[in-house]
């Protein structure tokens, strides 16, 4: 959820750059232009499992996951191969925003503020906020006021960065560039707990016996929607097509399939 994931990249050079790449999209053509290069380029942060994360197949560097999945069968569908573009999740909408690539894929919450930039698919997973803290201090923190005045980390760019201004008052923001970056903080003891997703927070607890989520609950606010896919606006023609892979995948139920299969996976990872 990169909640789900993730903030909005508020600047204003940055809306500039949307718009310029939203008047050269049509919604008449995108999914011609996809298939006429024979390739559908993803965006990726690959440091969020389940959803995506770096493993290591037949010898070979390989970015894996719940969203890789999902990229290749949206792929499969208009009968194109993925391409992966890895970069830093803060770099994600804006690589697709210049054009570079066709969807971003990457734990990314479909915000009301987004939506004003981007089109998104409907949502194909839902989550919740969860604090991972050193299993030492588990004790310590009964709500959500036992953080006042602590640092807390969030990855830059994302909807857990802003859940830590907003929503866990008087700690102190600490933001991070990467997940991995998160937990050394939180295990040499720099921070005192990260924000991230349920899934990816039991993931990364489950491979470090030193650390635990907190039994204390982050609210789940209507502006921290689930994980979608994210396209240029205008999108429309792209953004059916995505809707169409998304809905037969949950009916089929080998949406949730795919997901627990690369959790199981991740674990094996660390």
């Amino acid at each position: 959820m990169k909640n789900v994931k993730k903030l909005l990249l508020g600047v204003v050079g940055f809306a500039a750059v949307v718009s310029l790449a939203a008047c050269g999209n049509s919604s008449s053509n995108e999914v011609k232009a996809i298939q006429s290069k024979g390739q559908l380029v993803l965006a990726v942060s690959p440091d969020y499992p389940p959803f995506e994360y770096q493993a290591l197949v037949n010898g070979k560097n390989t970015v894996v996951g719940a969203d890789i999945d999902l990229a290749n069968a949206i792929a499969k569908k208009m009968n194109v191969k993925l391409k992966i573009s890895t970069m830093s999740f803060d770099n994600v909408l804006t690589n697709l925003a210049q054009g570079k690539s066709d969807i971003a894929i990457s734990g990314i919450s479909a915000t009301s503020d987004r939506k004003k930039s981007f089109d998104f698919s409907d949502v194909y997973y839902d989550a919740t906020n969860e604090i991972v803290v050193r299993k030492s201090d588990l004790n310590k923190y009964k709500s959500l006021a036992d953080f006042k005045g602590l640092k807390l980390t969030g990855q830059t760019g994302s909807t857990q960065e802003t859940a830590v201004k907003n929503q866990i008052s008087g700690s102190v923001l600490v933001s991070l560039p990467g997940v991995g970056d998160e937990i050394n903080e939180v295990k040499s003891g720099k921070v005192a707990g990260a924000v991230m997703e349920d899934m990816i927070a039991t993931s990364y607890v489950a491979a470090n016996p030193d650390l635990a989520v907190a039994k204390v609950k982050i609210p789940n606010l209507p502006s921290n929607p689930g994980m979608a896919v994210a396209m240029q606006k205008g999108s429309t023609d792209l953004q059916k097509e995505v809707n169409e892979v998304i809905k037969e995948l949950k009916a089929s139920g080998e949406l949730n399939q795919i997901i627990q299969k690369n959790y199981k996976a991740s674990q094996n990872t660390k």
